[in-house]
């Protein structure tokens, strides 16, 4: 089990700690010293400090690294902000103030597994109708079925849920219009207890749907959703509008790759062009995915449009009649294509 290494000479926060640790059903790795916090340094999922030991940790000259958390009571005082910004200190928490943070930090560390970190997929429609929604479901499922939890994000709020295409629309659990995030840090266990899902022998997909009702999801919740899940080593999945707002871009900036999905027909390839251009001009390079090549040869469309293809695949013709009923096969070429995504994404360092 991961756990948290904890050097806290001020005995106030240190019970503190200790009682959010309780909770979170995990125990911190103790230190005592800076020896013991160097030897932990590397491979401790979350450093937990006080000022005193943050300053000898600097003095040190401890790499920065990320989860480096400095602890207080109270208000921090000045010298607290000096010794975290030379440590490279990921946060500043408050006790009691910072307590939920603190608490969901701690419950992630417990559920994440050892050494893992999980990527991030953005899926985008090149053009109307392309089936994005279809690719990005169909990739979240091959990734259950590899063996891999993975968290599939709606961010379409006219989309009319992605609930609709695994047959959930009527399992209980939270949509967007009813998700409250009262902080930045979401563990993920409150995912999988709060949303519908689907699971296949020990890997689970945990969907986050929209509604046919409601508001769409703001910007924070989405990058607060993504990095649970990417913190738990999950696979997250997010199906994206093409309407360029705040929500979209957000997810754009925090995916490891990003794939536009294009049927293979001019005015589809055309439109795809202006979108990625628009995609370069914020500094985004996706990767291509056509669908039913034919007399436009995948090539030919990647040149047009100026973006790597990645892979193909041919629609199911039997899957409208299969989703009515409620099913989601993922087979034949969708199924070659979605691994073939799923690959780039694990081989991917950089969006």
């Amino acid at each position: 089990m991961n756990r948290p290494t904890a050097w806290l000479r001020d005995e106030t926060v240190l019970e503190h700690v200790l009682r959010l640790c309780a909770a979170a059903a995990t125990e911190p790795d103790r230190a005592d010293r800076v020896p013991d916090v160097r030897a932990r340094w590397p491979s401790a999922p979350l450093v937990l400090l006080d000022e005193p030991a943050a300053a000898a940790c600097a003095d040190a000259g401890l790499p920065r690294r990320k989860g480096v958390v400095l602890v207080v009571a109270g208000p921090p005082p000045p010298s607290s902000w000096e010794h975290a910004v030379r440590l490279g200190a990921e946060r500043v928490v408050s006790l009691p103030d910072d307590e939920p943070w603190l608490a969901a930090a701690l419950a992630d560390v417990a559920e994440a597994p050892a050494g893992t970190e999980g990527r991030v997929l953005a899926v985008i429609g090149g053009s109307g109708g392309a089936g994005a929604s279809v690719f990005a479901t169909a990739v979240a499922l091959t990734a259950v079925r590899s063996g891999t939890n993975a968290l599939l994000v709606d961010c379409d709020p006219m989309g009319g849920g992605l609930d609709l295409l695994l047959g959930a629309e009527d399992e209980p659990g939270l949509r967007w219009p009813d998700v409250r995030l009262r902080t930045g840090r979401v563990p993920v266990s409150s995912l999988h207890t709060s949303l519908p899902g689907r699971t296949k022998g020990k890997s689970r997909l945990t969907l986050l749907s929209g509604a046919r009702e409601g508001a769409g999801p703001s910007p924070d919740a989405v990058v607060a959703v993504m990095e649970a899940g990417k913190r738990a080593g999950e696979t997250v999945v997010c199906d994206l509008p093409r309407a360029p707002d705040q929500t979209t871009r957000a997810a754009l900036d925090r995916a490891d790759l990003t794939v536009v999905v294009v049927p293979a027909d001019l005015r589809a390839t055309a439109a795809t062009r202006r979108l990625a251009t628009y995609l370069a001009s914020q500094g985004i390079h996706p990767s291509l995915v056509v669908r039913d090549p034919a007399h436009l040869r995948p090539p030919d469309i990647a040149k047009a449009v100026d973006l790597p293809l990645l892979t193909t695949y041919r629609r199911d013709r039997a899957l409208p009649t299969r989703l009515d009923e409620g099913s989601f096969p993922v087979r034949g070429s969708l199924s070659r294509a979605s691994k073939a995504v799923l690959a780039a994404l694990g081989a991917s360092r950089v969006r």
